[in-house]
């Protein structure tokens, strides 16, 4: 009777095996700790340049802050949602391609279209001719 209990622990009740490999990472203290670590030195960085003036031109300092913000985000889905190309069988990651491909193209759209209806549209607005 022993042996058959060994034989049956180590597989649930339909012949699988307990511990599969699902493709996510073990999750450790020491993981989270990394991500932790890094998450408040990429938002107190940007956060002490913003405050100390350590960049002149404001649109530079915007660029490294979205810089910061890109990389942390990136640290977010790693050591956090312990995102991989092997998790769920790859499908985590095509969906966020997914997502940032129909974000990109929304973002760029819009802005696209409001510069040309502000490039179209405004100066017969600001022509003193054309007003009532």
């Amino acid at each position: 009777m022993s042996a058959h209990t060994d034989v049956h622990a180590a597989h649930d009740g339909h012949g699988h095996d307990e511990h599969h490999d699902d493709g996510i990472g073990h999750v450790s203290l020491k993981g989270y700790a990394i991500g932790f670590v890094l998450a408040v030195l990429l938002t107190a960085v940007p956060f002490a340049l913003v405050m100390s003036g350590g960049l002149k031109d404001p649109s530079a300092t915007a660029f490294v802050i979205l810089g910061f913000a890109a990389v942390q985000i990136v640290v977010h889905m790693v050591y956090f949602l312990h995102m991989n190309a092997k998790s769920e069988g790859g499908w985590n990651m095509l969906a966020l391609i997914f997502t940032a491909v129909l974000v990109l193209i929304t973002l760029s759209g819009s802005i696209w279209v409001m510069y040309h209806l502000n490039h179209n549209m405004m100066p017969a607005l600001m022509d003193p001719r054309n007003l009532p």
